[in-house]
């Protein structure tokens, strides 16, 4: 879920490709299927909950989350989305979100009843459903059962490409396991996505610092000093 850049490993490490969307890119992308390409700002709403569900999205540039909101006006994000992800799945004849740009945006949009009069993007959608299922799943799992300090560790441990997760090799060079992450989501954001205050994931942050695990270079720019020591505090290690 890409609410970030992909920063860049430490000195003398290779370059790494970026972690995975939820739908990975396909040769059936919406613009081969008369998409239309819509430019977005960033904080711009793409739709309200509850607007009714007429198309389906395809992230093409940029980062966007999806949120609900309580009636007292609490807000949690349900997804961070990266390029390559669908969303717009609502399942009824209304969003069941709201879907806000974290960045600038480029967006496919696709009407629902081309979606129903093409096999391709069909098998596609029904892809991108299972991925779905499974990354909501381990959040469901974070939210449920995860420490304040396993949340935070388990969101930064998800912006690293290609560690972390399932055939996780460890670093390349084990002299020098640094990575720069460029946080396009505010601490109230991160704090709305993980169930946390904002007062906690500060203080979560502050205790990673003084542990020596992170480096917080700016507001939105932190460096990962040892990669695998924060991956062991996931609670997944």
């Amino acid at each position: 879920m890409a609410y970030f850049d992909a920063g860049t490993p430490g000195q003398g490490a290779a370059p790494r490709m970026t972690g995975a969307p939820i739908c990975t890119p396909s040769k059936t992308s919406f613009s081969e299927f008369g998409g239309k390409a819509v430019q977005y700002d960033t904080h711009a709403v793409i739709y309200y909950e509850g607007d009714p569900a007429k198309r389906l999205y395809e992230l093409v540039k940029g980062s966007v989350m999806l949120y609900k909101l309580l009636p007292d006006g609490r807000r949690q994000v349900v997804e961070v989305l990266r390029p390559g992800d669908i969303f717009g799945l609502a399942g009824s004849d209304e969003n069941d979100c709201t879907a806000e740009t974290l960045t600038n945006a480029e967006i496919q949009e696709i009407d629902l009843k081309q979606v129903e009069r093409s096999d391709a993007l069909q098998r596609t959608l029904t892809r991108c459903l299972t991925n779905q299922m499974r990354v909501l799943h381990e959040h469901a799992v974070l939210l449920g059962r995860k420490s304040a300090v396993e949340r935070v560790a388990s969101f930064l441990m998800h912006l690293v490409p290609d560690r972390g997760g399932v055939g996780c090799v460890g670093p390349i060079d084990d002299s020098d396991d640094g990575f720069d992450l460029r946080l396009h989501m505010t601490r109230q954001e991160i704090a709305d996505y993980l169930g946390l205050t904002i007062e906690t994931v500060s203080r979560v942050v502050s205790d990673l610092k003084r542990r020596g695990v992170i480096r917080v270079d700016r507001a939105d720019q932190i460096h990962l000093n040892k990669v695998c020591s924060l991956c062991q505090m996931t609670g997944m290690h």
